[in-house]
């Protein structure tokens, strides 16, 4: 692999002058602008299983992987084999087809809590649409969600969240009027306690708790001992329903997700990422009851013209496929296994004042030396350093997400000599911001 050299970035940085003056920030989603960790961003040319090319040949080991999306790495041949004979047939019909019915019974079978689902185009509208319905299906308004946590941009999740807010430093996004951000009420992830205290002070108004099972939005931080199985024992004994945000974590933990991992069985599931290999296209399913109740059965509306759109079920259907094969977790495990204590074999030897959290293919390094449990203790990390690290990382021919407060994701597509590289790096990268 030949080394990047970040100063001969001409083309991209001709690109990206051209990207500012037609598009906002010059990206389409803002952590890409790289405002917290300096410099101008990459701009992708081309990528194949492990590895992006950016516009001026430089070539990345890729732990982005569009955002965990894609667990099997790029342009898998089964993958593009799928959308091709898909495109061949039509790339939208804005009817129903067969591969829709394909891909929710692949899902219902590895999450048995989707009795029924229904797609739509982003995890945005799966969790807007979830909250939705739970409202409707409890007659209540509040929503408890959980500092740090990010459910995409709809209006009641913009409070105290994580991923591109929390790396921008936004607390509360101007535009959401003061009556509907009163209607989500906020809690530190893993304080139970403090759920149940939003209990006894709203009596018969919670519609639901809505949370990342394994928060992945402020940095990877796994649930505490005990923590979902408290949410779960509140929701059922105060009426309310309970919402997994498996976006990030369904089908990447493992191919029952962290519903799965952990042993909870939530009222609702959102889904996104992986369930169309890296196609637009995200779900939320749950108990029949409930989803009986949106349209047309019900009167809960939610539509889409791209719902269901036939390339990303081709793609889901061969990715699902691939990923039910036996030994794909296994060996995805030890590779994220040899990443995670390669990273904290670094920390020891160049006494880093950082530490590191994993959970199955998620990591992240969090430049603090006290352990992150919540998004308080997460905010208190070193950005700076971070900056610096990431900085270094990439001139090393390593990619990792543009802020502190995202995950690194392993994919079936790195190697074992890929993960050699990456620690070899990351020991280099960690002495220079040490130093």
């Amino acid at each position: 692999m030949t080394t990047p050299n970040p100063n001969t970035r001409p083309r991209s940085q001709q690109i990206f002058r051209r990207a500012l003056d037609v598009l906002v920030g010059g990206v389409n989603s803002p952590v890409r602008a790289f405002r917290a960790v300096g410099g101008e961003p990459i701009v992708v040319d081309r990528a194949a299983a492990a590895r992006l090319w950016d516009a001026d040949d430089n070539e990345y080991i890729d732990y982005v992987c569009s955002w965990g999306a894609l667990i099997l790495g790029h342009a898998h041949p089964k993958i593009v084999e799928a959308i091709n004979y898909q495109a061949r047939r039509g790339t939208s019909y804005g009817m129903p087809t067969e591969l829709e019915v394909e891909l929710a019974t692949r899902i219902r079978r590895a999450l048995p809590s989707c009795e029924k689902i229904r797609f739509v185009s982003s995890g945005t509208e799966a969790t807007m649409s979830a909250v939705r319905l739970a409202r409707a299906a409890t007659g209540r308004d509040l929503i408890v969600k959980f500092d740090g946590c990010y459910h995409g941009h709809s209006d009641s999740f913009l409070s105290e969240a994580g991923s591109g807010l929390a790396t921008l430093g936004i607390a509360a996004c101007p535009g959401v009027p003061q009556a509907l951000a009163a209607l989500t009420l906020n809690a530190p992830y893993n304080d139970a306690a403090a759920v149940e205290k939003l209990f006894n002070e709203n009596p018969n108004k919670i519609a639901a708790i809505i949370v990342e099972p394994i928060a992945a939005n402020m940095g990877l931080v796994p649930p505490s001992k005990g923590f979902l199985q408290t949410l779960r024992d509140l929701a059922t004994r105060h009426g309310a329903l309970l919402i997994f945000d498996e976006v990030i974590t369904g089908f990447r933990v493992c191919y029952g997700g962290a519903q799965s991992l952990y042993g909870i069985a939530p009222d609702l599931t959102t889904l996104g990422k992986i369930i169309g290999a890296g196609l637009p296209v995200a779900a939320y399913g749950g108990r029949r009851d409930l989803m009986d109740q949106v349209a047309p059965l019900g009167p809960v509306y939610q539509a889409g013209t791209l719902s269901g759109n036939p390339l990303a079920m081709s793609a889901g259907i061969a990715s699902l496929d691939l990923l039910a094969a036996p030994g794909f977790y296994d060996s995805l495990e030890a590779l994220s296994k040899k990443l995670g204590d390669g990273i904290s074999a670094a920390l020891r030897e160049t006494n880093a004042p950082a530490t590191a959290a994993r959970v199955g293919s998620l990591l992240t390094l969090f430049f603090s030396r006290d352990p992150i449990t919540n998004y308080a203790d997460a905010k208190k990390a070193d950005t700076k350093r971070f900056a610096a690290f990431f900085q270094s990382m990439l001139a090393r021919g390593i990619f990792i997400a543009p802020s502190q407060f995202e995950a690194m994701f392993v994919s079936a597509a790195h190697t074992a000599a890929d993960i050699d590289c990456t620690i070899a790096a990351l020991r280099e990268s960690l002495a220079d911001v040490s130093a």
